[in-house]
């Protein structure tokens, strides 16, 4: 049901077609990977198409090599009108022995919209749990970030029509 299952985790083997020169997972893989668990998570809790109008913060931590066993787990912990701010994590392992570890991180921000386009209304998240609490502080504390790095990003864009 709508606004009832906040979270999901997508599973794969890790493709020798997502693999750089380097040899390991392509950085673009798994922000495709991160992209496709956000919305399956946004949609599952709005109930509704999203799009994807902000990720950021993303940290590769560790690499991901081919026939990795890949969990990419989303979960919702701040929803505004419109938009659902999703926290994200990518673990990986080797399938015989399943000792996962973390790969990359991120943040992903989603806006429902309806058959027109238009942003809709989502259900409303509240944190009850003391982690849920502080990922929800979290996800305050980096909206404001955000708001600070984009008026900053626009005087260097002036900066440079002039």
């Amino acid at each position: 049901m709508v606004g009832e299952n906040r979270s999901v985790t997508l599973r794969f083997l890790a493709e020798p077609g997502d693999v750089n020169f380097g040899g390991k997972v392509h950085g673009g893989a798994v922000m495709k990977w991160i992209d496709l668990a956000a919305y399956a998570c946004a949609a599952g809790w709005s109930g509704r198409y999203c799009i994807t109008v902000y990720a950021g913060g993303i940290r590769f931590v560790a690499p991901i090599h081919v026939g990795n066993l890949v969990e990419v787990t989303a979960k919702v912990i701040y929803t505004g009108r419109t938009s659902m701010h999703v926290a994200l994590d990518v673990q990986a392992s080797d399938p015989k022995s399943l000792d996962r570890r973390l790969t990359t991180h991120c943040i992903v921000i989603m806006v429902a919209v309806d058959e027109s386009g238009l942003p809709i209304n989502v259900p409303v998240w509240k944190p009850t749990t003391e982690e849920d609490k502080k990922l929800h502080q979290s996800a305050i504390k980096l909206m404001e970030m955000r708001k600070e790095i984009g008026k900053e990003m626009e005087m260097h864009v002036q900066d440079i029509k002039e």
